[in-house]
């Protein structure tokens, strides 16, 4: 497949978004080092900046040429790669804040939780790039798509808002184990579920239907909305923590019970479209046949006037 000229705007977004996030996490690595140490860390943060800015050159320019077409693969590319390597440098920021509170400040860990809750869901709504889709011509279906996004966009905050308890600072710490099981669970989230909501965006092409895209909300109910809310409860009844965030529980409940009447309404739909194409493909086959036997020619289909049938009201809602 031929891609066509990349959207240049759309590229100088995307690097700019990027670039910005990983600049300021070598920044806090190169912070927290003192001494000759603090050189080392300069220069395999330079040069693994230069390889990520090689392979970046490359990505980017499919992205931005893909950014008008149904398809999103490389897209998912480019989001695998940059959680990959922002979550490396994230763990070694946290390492170190870990190793010595006195490393940074309280507002210097209040920004770098403030920036990767702009950098990291906007990235991604960047990357699905809503107005640039031309195909998607329906206000209704636009504004659909949009809330989808947006819910995503919610779960990422989520994630992020979990992994930044741990370098923020805390009354009492958490043990070992469960830092790293925290740290690293949010991690495979973070690189694989908004791969499954671009993946759902490239797989039904240009006929994009809010309504089908049921896979990631299966998987953010039980990985995200579910899972998230015992975690923070065992943090704060079984380890005392203070920075467990009440709001982010409240929002998960919310999200359960909107994800549970979404599932309740599919699959009433589902249980009804065979009906309703019973119904659709029955009466004309009985005219039909009525006609035929009684040697009566049917009318001529293209002089009725089109009505939409239940079939196509319920997919097209």
């Amino acid at each position: 497949m031929v891609l066509p000229p990349p959207d240049k705007r759309h590229v100088c977004l995307t690097t700019i978004v990027i670039m910005t996030s990983m600049a300021f996490m070598d920044a806090y690595l190169v912070e927290q080092n003192q001494g000759p140490r603090k050189i080392g860390v300069c220069i395999i943060v330079l040069v693994g900046d230069v390889c990520f800015l090689i392979v970046l050159r490359y990505v980017a320019v499919w992205v931005g040429a893909e950014v008008r077409t149904a398809r999103r693969g490389y897209a998912m590319i480019l989001w695998f790669l940059y959680i990959f390597v922002l979550e490396i440098k994230l763990y070694f920021v946290f390492q170190n804040c870990k190793a010595d509170r006195k490393s940074l400040e309280t507002v210097a860990r209040k920004a770098l939780t403030l920036l990767l809750s702009v950098c990291v869901p906007g990235l991604y709504l960047v990357l699905v790039a809503l107005d640039s889709m031309e195909y998607v011509r329906t206000f209704r279906k636009k504004e659909d798509m949009r809330g989808r996004l947006f819910w995503v966009a919610l779960d990422l905050l989520d994630l992020l808002d979990i992994q930044a308890n741990l370098w923020e600072p805390q009354r009492t710490g958490l043990p070992i184990w469960a830092e790293g099981l925290m740290f690293f669970y949010c991690y495979i989230l973070l690189l694989i579920l908004p791969c499954v909501s671009l993946s759902e965006i490239s797989v039904q092409g240009e006929h994009v239907s809010p309504q089908k895209m049921m896979l990631y909300p299966m998987l953010s109910l039980v990985t995200i909305n579910v899972v998230t809310i015992l975690i923070r409860g065992v943090n704060m009844v079984l380890f005392q923590d203070s920075r467990v965030s009440t709001i982010f529980v409240g929002k998960n409940v919310v999200a359960i019970a909107t994800k549970a009447c979404t599932f309740l309404e599919y699959r009433k739909q589902c249980r009804e479209f065979p009906a309703a194409r019973e119904n659709t493909s029955g009466i004309p086959m009985e005219i039909q046949q009525n006609s035929v036997g009684h040697g009566q020619a049917l009318p001529n289909a293209t002089s009725l006037p089109h009505e939409p049938t239940p079939v196509q009201e319920i997919i097209d809602t």
